[in-house]
């Protein structure tokens, strides 16, 4: 059964191409949903798939690419919506 969760990731994580990234590694994990920076400076995310491919992203997502710094990851459940495949979205 796949699970969902809703994703905060706070410090340098703008500028360093953290959506280009999150989208190869969701795919190479078989993880859909989607990803976009915040105006606050943060990215945020929706990632969806099996517990153990989502929990992969997450560990992922604690270092983040090359020139990231992550200082904060929040986590909650999210309910499933069936995504099809990773996306990134406009900033919000």
């Amino acid at each position: 059964m796949d699970v969902s969760k809703h994703l905060r990731i706070f410090g340098h994580v703008q500028g360093v191409g953290f959506r280009m990234y999150m989208r190869r590694k969701a795919d190479d994990l078989g993880v859909t949903g989607w990803v976009r920076n915040r105006r606050d400076g943060s990215v945020e995310a929706v990632v969806q798939g099996p517990p153990q491919a989502v929990e992969a992203l997450i560990a992922w997502t604690h270092r983040g690419p090359p020139g990231a710094i992550v200082t904060d990851l929040k986590i909650a459940d999210q309910d499933a919506d069936g995504f099809s495949d990773f996306s990134a979205w406009p900033t919000e």
